[in-house]
């Protein structure tokens, strides 16, 4: 495979932070993205993949010396171990992993939405959430209604009537 693809790898999710501890020392010292698939329309189990994509990144001239993509599998319910202390941008692509499809970090209990409003109920990219489901909505804090000028400045104007 080329250093761009890189090598796939899985492990269990009851171990994930140790083996991508190994991995970081290793010489894996970039977390190039972490992101999530639900297979929940194949029905397969585990039902999620939480994925990590690292690279060996040489800091001396900026040279890419390889690539490792990390599945672990995680269950119906998922709660794994943050790896925000390897590496500190994980803890930006925890949040939307857990925003999006509700794998929860199990040492972050004040993980807050990043791409979602708080209000919103359940995580839109899990296979089973309800396609036409129905969000609170939300105004300004002020409490205007929703017609009024503050609430949506740019209207669409009728012209020609």
């Amino acid at each position: 495979m080329n250093a761009i693809q890189g090598e796939r790898r899985d492990i269990s999710s009851e171990r994930n932070h140790e083996e991508l501890s190994s991995l970081k020392a290793e010489g894996y010292n970039m977390l190039v993205d972490l992101t999530c698939v639900d297979y929940c329309a194949q029905g397969r189990s585990p039902r999620f993949d939480v994925i990590y994509r690292l690279m060996k990144f040489d800091l001396a001239d900026g040279k890419d010396l390889g690539r490792l993509e990390i599945h672990c599998g995680a269950g119906e319910e998922p709660v794994l171990r943050s790896v925000r202390d390897l590496w500190p941008v994980a803890d930006w692509l925890e949040r939307e992993v857990w925003d999006m499809f509700g794998v929860k970090f199990y040492d972050r209990p004040d993980i807050k939405r990043l791409l979602m409003y708080e209000e919103f109920v359940g995580h839109p990219l899990r296979k089973d959430y309800p396609i036409l489901k129905r969000q609170p909505l939300i105004g300004p804090k002020d409490g205007a209604k929703a017609d009024s000028p503050s609430f949506n400045i740019l209207k669409p104007t009728v012209t020609g009537e």
